[in-house]
Formats: C-alpha cells, structure tokens, sequence
C-alpha cells in the first residue's frame, strides 16, 4: 500500500523517549551465553542495551516518554483524543496497555487501542494516527512505540539474546501549517511470519505446561532469512514510497531505519545510495528495541543537529509479520501548528 498525503497537513509537533536505567553490556552477556563482546560487535555492532527493572512493564517506559513527548508538543492529555501503542510486549492482552496509559496520563476521553506489527509498529500507527488527524476524525494524536523484549527474549540462545533491548518512544501528532507527512508505504508478507515468531500463548498454541517446558514463550527468530527480507523490504519500501510521493534520494536529508543490525543498516543505505552522515544509528547503544527504535533515533538525531526545521526525514521499518512500512515528512520542530 502506498499512500501520498495531498490533503489536510499533520506532523509531529512533540518527541519523547525513555530506555531503563540498567546497561547490559556485550561481556555481560558473555558469562550467560558462549559468545563475546567482538562476536556480537562484528557481526551486529551492538555493544549494549537496555534492560528493563523487574517491576517494570510496558506502561511503565511508555509513561515518560509519552509524558514527554506531551509537554514538547505544550499539550495537555485530556486534549489528547487518540492514543495508539504500537508493541508486541503488552502489560497484559486486555486491558490494553494503551487504555492502561490514557488512564494515568489523564487523556480519558481518549480512543485507545494496541497496535501489533513487531518492529513496524511505530510506522503503521504513525500512518494510522496520520489518517485520523488529517480526516478530522482526531483532532490530536499520541502514538507510542516501544517493547520490553527482554521478558521473551530466551537468555540461553546466543543467536537472539545479543539482539534486542527495552526502550520507548512517543509523538503527538496535529494538524500543521506547513511541512509534515509526505508519504507512507506499507506491506506485509505472513508467508515468512514463521521466520520471526513467538510460538505460545495465543488461540493456536494456548499456554499449557508443555509450551512452558518446551520454552515455546520465548522468540525465535531465523536470523539468515529475516536478514534476506529486511534488506529486501527496507530497500524496496523506501524506493516505493519515494518514488510515490514523486521524491528521490538526494531530496532525503536524514534517514532513520529501523535499529535491527548494523550490517542490515549498513546494507540498505549502500543499496540506496545514502552518505554515512545523512544515516542515524544508535544500535551500537541501545540494541534492537522494536517499535521504540525509530522514536529513540529521532531523538538522537535532534541532539547531534542532523534533525532541523525543514529537513526531509525518511523513516523505515520491517519486523515480525513479517510486516515492513516507511514514513516520508518534513520535520516542522512544532512551530507550525495550525489553528483548530
């Protein structure tokens, strides 16, 4: 699906990320599995993550960076009337962690709902979000990205443990002025949805003292075969949505994809022609972290001042589904925000 935005203007007008206090480093990790800090660096270019406390679940690194993101934007939550948290890692399947969120940011007038599509998740609810503002069926919007992937990671296997890591992150979205969102392009494949899976717990594969022994409720992930469609569809979703909203390239001043590996990040902008300067990589510190990677490499990107009023951002995800999804905007910094 490929989709130009020509009418009503919507952009992000407020940012927020939160990751969790513990770093767990490459040598860590050495003592849990057989590997070490120059195995994973090579091959993935992680160094470290982070590793959410014991007591803290979805809502709880949802909350700041929602919070955040809020006061960014000089909106007040009971103005909010769309909530979306995009996450494969709920506090619970119901109530959904987005209601659980609306209620403790006092936005309870808000439709709230989870949105599940692995690592994409934050691309498809900005997409979502973006049609219900420009639609006026909302008049603003917060959507939230993020996993704790560390409660289905299985710290025994050293081909997914060295991957992922917890993080969040939050926008508001409304109607601009000027600048915003150009473009999406979404799609997804279930044909390789085995290649990247989460076996037990759901109506097929139901919790049961036999999916507990057999370690059914941890991920699992093909990694050669997810690294073949995350190249393919990184590069193919970024050339469609392109050339849809009649762009190339050169017009792309900041790319951000989704943190999955440094060689996928690697590959993909060499495929796409993008310089090193123009690419936003934060794997190195924070890992894989889902839907929250993306928000969390925004953030990153105004602070070293690669992200500034006017630029041309392009956004890319793939993930579990196998799902992929890429966001085209002119960053407007929330200056622009139109009357309502």
């Amino acid at each position: 699906m490929i989709a130009a935005t020509d009418g009503a203007r919507v952009s992000i007008t407020g940012l927020g990320a939160y990751v969790p206090d513990r770093v767990m480093t490459n040598d860590e990790l050495a003592q849990l599995v057989d590997t070490s800090d120059e195995w994973i660096v090579q091959r993935t270019g992680i160094r470290e993550r982070r590793i959410a406390a014991p007591e803290q679940a979805m809502t709880d690194l949802a909350l700041p960076a929602a919070t955040q993101a809020l006061e960014q934007a000089r909106v007040d939550p009971a103005d909010i009337d769309l909530l979306i948290v995009a996450t494969v890692t709920p506090d619970s399947m119901f109530p959904t962690t987005s209601a659980l969120l609306a209620d403790q940011l006092g936005a309870r007038d808000a439709a709230a709902y989870d949105l599940l599509a692995g690592c994409t998740g934050f691309v498809y609810a900005l997409a979502q979000g973006y049609g219900m503002v420009a639609t006026g069926l909302s008049k603003r919007a917060l959507v939230v990205g993020g996993d704790v992937l560390s409660r289905i990671v299985n710290w025994r296997d050293r081909s997914t443990c060295v991957l992922f890591g917890d993080g969040a992150g939050a926008v508001v979205l409304e109607r601009v002025e000027r600048g915003g969102f150009i473009g999406f392009e979404l799609g997804a494949d279930g044909g390789g949805g085995v290649h990247l899976v989460l076996p037990a717990g759901g109506s097929r594969l139901p919790t049961s003292a036999e999916t507990v022994a057999g370690e059914e409720h941890f991920l699992r992930m093909n990694g050669p075969e997810v690294f073949k469609f995350a190249t393919r569809a990184l590069v193919y979703s970024a050339e469609k949505v392109l050339e849809g909203c009649g762009r190339t390239m050169d017009d792309v001043d900041v790319y951000v994809p989704h943190q999955a590996n440094v060689r996928i990040i690697d590959y993909v902008a060499g495929k796409l022609g993008v310089p090193e300067e123009r690419v936003v990589s934060n794997v190195e510190r924070y890992g894989n972290t889902s839907s929250g990677s993306i928000p969390l490499a925004l953030v990153d990107a105004i602070a070293d001042g690669r992200l500034r009023e006017g630029s041309v951002v392009l956004m890319t995800g793939m993930g579990a589904g196998l799902t992929w999804g890429s966001a085209l905007m002119e960053w407007t910094n929330g200056r622009a925000r139109a009357a309502t």
